[in-house]
């Protein structure tokens, strides 16, 4: 017999489990947070007596089941931005930061090979290849003074790449905890969207812009039109249409952004063919995945990134195709 809607409701108020709890996983994982901490005690205990050295460290990664996890632990890096920093080494060439982590003896010489490492790839290199674990801890002590990489990472995420972090001093310790409670608040913050740079720009330019939808494609094509990011000058007459991907890391749909984005191309010059399609495509993301990248910036009229050079180039275009009206005083 069909239940009635309210019946529905009540089951989900009256037996509501309010957290799911899998016991034999929650034992099982406790089991694996203690070896951690556990590590890091002994590993606090050599320090005390030999010092906070790399070839300490060395020896625990190599060496110790959970050697990498416990540096991570210890550090605050999250596995995935330790991953994007292992895939950022193999695909750019400064050659301060190749001879800090031993690059040459261990990244190999294809260096059209960007595909992300695995974890158990890592795991193994590690373990089979001491130049790549030296590499890894050089990092872990120096990386906050390789000029590549202060220009290149964020100084939330930067500040864990050194000495300090590794010494077990109670700033630092209170430091990390405080990064990894606020990392969520971070990284949700406007002015960490590469967008707030674009709209920066445009204030400064006295540029009017609007975002959201486009009268023509919600009526002749709602079931395939999209929210657009910046609508410049308006709804009605729009003169250049952006849209930002800046992805940081890799995804399986990324395949599909770049499918919809050409059809959004298509659309846009059927209803608005005298507007700019113009997409900010950036990041690491799409740095390693060539082939999305080849169908994604096919999609627009023109592509910009955020670097510096490009963000000047953009500014110039905004000059080029706007007329004073539709830039303010």
């Amino acid at each position: 017999m069909t239940r009635s809607n309210q019946e529905k409701y009540d089951t989900v108020i009256q037996k509501n489990t309010y957290y799911f709890v899998n016991d034999s996983f929650e034992s099982e994982y406790e089991s694996h947070i203690v070896l951690i901490r556990d590590t890091l005690l002994n590993l606090q205990r050599e320090i005390k007596n030999v010092g906070a050295t790399k070839e300490l460290f060395v020896k625990v990664i190599m060496e110790k089941e959970i050697g990498l996890t416990s540096l991570l632990a210890l550090t605050g890096v999250s596995n995935e931005f330790f991953k994007r920093i292992i895939t950022l080494i193999r695909i750019v060439d400064d050659q301060e930061l190749s001879k800090l982590v031993l690059k040459e003896k261990w990244a190999g010489t294809n260096n059209t090979d960007t595909k992300e490492w695995s974890d158990d790839k890592i795991t193994a290199l590690i373990k089979n290849n001491p130049s790549f674990s030296k590499g890894i801890i050089n990092l872990f002590f120096e990386g906050s003074t390789v000029p590549f990489l202060t220009r290149t990472i964020p100084t939330f995420e930067l500040k864990k790449l050194s000495i300090t972090k590794l010494q077990f001093e109670l700033p630092e310790i209170l430091d990390s905890l405080a990064r990894y409670k606020e990392k969520g608040s971070y990284s949700g913050k406007t002015e960490t969207n590469p967008e707030s740079v674009i709209k920066k720009l445009l204030k400064t330019l006295n540029v009017n812009s609007m975002t959201g939808d486009l009268k023509d494609l919600v009526t002749n094509a709602h079931d395939t039109k999209r929210t657009m990011d910046f609508i410049i000058p308006n709804k009605t007459h729009p003169k250049i249409i952006i849209e930002s991907s800046y992805l940081k890391t890799t995804s399986s749909g990324q395949g599909d952004k770049s499918k919809t984005e050409i059809a959004v191309h298509n659309l846009l010059k059927k209803h608005y063919p005298e507007a700019k399609f113009i997409g900010f495509v950036d990041g690491i993301g799409w740095y390693v995945r060539k082939g999305d990248l080849g169908r994604m910036v096919a999609a627009y009229d023109d592509v910009f990134t955020f670097h510096a050079d490009e963000m000047e180039r953009f500014k110039n275009f905004l000059i080029k195709t706007l007329d004073r009206e539709h830039m303010g005083d």
